[in-house]
């Protein structure tokens, strides 16, 4: 089934159903949900998580007022497959939006999400919402592709990653010194190009200010808010007002930027009366770019960063918010994953998921509101279209692996590496030896996945149309 054919058949079963004759008080009933996206975040980078220098008071407050979930993974350790996972609620490579060659789309890239995909913003807005994209896109910046295309009412945002479309400084110093080379990323509203290049130092602020301005615009009908910010992906660049704040340095600046972003929507929530009735997860795509040194995160205890499967490169620092439903304070440790997001949303909304493919996630519902376990007892680690790791309950095995930009060459393992992640979760100590019925079991694990899994070309390898 098309994707816009789902959409059109879903809002008539809704109108069908009476959701077209709803009072504002029914809508009102439905959680509103806002997904803050940081970039390149590193599990140890909030001091809620641990850091010891830089200070998040509004995220310490989301958590103190509603869940830490310590075992949350994206999907992937890079952009591009990160955010699609989230979308879409399936692997990556299930629509293509990965590759061994391009990890990520560029501005060259002739490819983005395919439209038999159907995104959260298309699920939800078949259901009635309004829906909104706030920062970076990063699933095509051709036109098919642009989130207005896929779902969303509206966007402001830079459609793929801030440090694309440099001009001068090769080489790592000039990503890391602005003195050397600027990067000429476009700013887009809807489909038009606004501003370019976009000034960096102010897209924090202005992502945030919209994704505000949306919740009072939108605050009498239930509304989806996907807030995904560019930073702290290098180039690192903060607003007058954070400059030289942080003891972390530069680095330090632009989270205390972000966590003062996650304190404006939340306040914005609170002032309207619909902090009871929303629901908030704060998470990041993928772990911290080791390599960039100071302008790079911290992972905290957990092995390697961006770019590797390793803990460090896909477990994220995780808060989940909804006063009244979510019990204050709670540490909630079972495994989750970006890919539930969609059937935890779903779920809520009473938004029928498509039944015509295979997907990834599985609904949060219990362990968010504490009326259950986590359904999650599997997470596979893909690079690309490699599987590279699985991990059930607190066994993980290897593989491969690859500590990723530095140069390294893959490895493979047979017999796999072992891990207890929940006792070791900075994988230092490999027991491999003493569990080989582990290993077998988590290889049955991984041959009943691949049996799934029918990879399609990939989307990002498709080069861009010729002038």
């Amino acid at each position: 089934m098309k994707r816009r054919d789902f959409i059109k058949l879903a809002g008539l079963a809704l109108a069908g159903a009476g959701w077209g004759r709803a009072t504002q008080a029914a809508d009102r009933k439905r959680p509103n949900f806002v997904v803050i996206y940081a970039d390149d975040l590193g599990y140890g980078d909030l001091s809620c998580f641990g850091h010891p220098t830089i200070r998040t008071p509004n995220l310490d407050r989301m958590a103190a007022e509603g869940a830490k979930l310590t075992q949350f993974y994206s999907a992937a350790s890079v952009c591009t497959p990160s955010r699609a996972a989230l979308l879409t609620g399936r692997l990556p490579i299930r629509s293509g939006m990965c590759s061994d060659r391009r990890g990520v789309l560029f501005p060259d890239s002739g490819g983005g999400i395919p439209a038999s995909e159907v995104t959260l913003a298309e699920l939800l807005k078949g259901a009635g919402y309004a829906t909104g994209c706030f920062g970076k896109w990063h699933l095509g910046h051709l036109p098919p592709f642009l989130p207005t295309n896929n779902g969303f009412d509206t966007y402001l945002g830079i459609p793929y990653s801030n440090d694309m479309d440099r001009v001068g400084g090769a080489g790592r110093a000039g990503i890391t010194n602005p003195k050397v080379a600027y990067f000429n990323v476009p700013l887009m509203r809807d489909d038009k190009v606004i501003e370019r290049p976009a000034d960096q130092t102010t897209i924090t602020r202005r992502y945030t200010e919209a994704a505000v301005d949306f919740i009072q615009t939108h605050k009498d009908k239930p509304f989806f808010v996907y807030l995904a910010h560019n930073m702290p992906h290098v180039p690192l660049f903060r607003s007058k007002a954070f400059e030289d704040k942080s003891l972390r340095g530069l680095y330090g600046d632009v989270i205390e930027e972000i966590d003062w972003s996650v304190g404006q929507v939340l306040e914005a929530l609170r002032r309207e009366g619909l902090d009871k009735n929303t629901l908030v997860l704060f998470s990041s795509d993928n772990g911290p770019w080791l390599t960039f040194n100071e302008h790079g995160g911290s992972a905290g205890p957990l092995r390697d960063g961006k770019g590797s499967t390793w803990e460090g490169g896909m477990r994220e620092p995780t808060i989940a918010w909804w006063p009244g439903t979510i019990r204050a304070g709670s540490l909630l440790t079972d495994m989750a994953s970006t890919l539930d997001v969609l059937p935890t949303c779903a779920e809520l909304a009473g938004a029928r998921m498509p039944e015509d493919r295979i997907y990834d996630g599985a609904s949060m519902v219990p362990l968010l509101t504490g009326t259950g376990p986590g359904r999650r007892n599997i997470m596979v680690y893909y690079r690309g279209t490699q599987l590279r790791a699985l991990r059930k309950g607190p066994w993980k095995i290897h593989l491969y692996t690859r500590t990723e930009y530095r140069g390294q060459t893959l490895e493979k393992h047979d017999p796999p590496l072992l891990f207890n992640v929940e006792v070791d979760p900075g994988e230092q100590y490999e027991v491999g030896a003493r569990h080989p019925d582990i290993i077998a079991d988590l290889l049955a694990e991984v041959k009943k996945h691949q049996a799934t899994v029918k990879p399609v070309p990939s989307q990002l390898e498709i080069p861009l149309p010729k002038a």
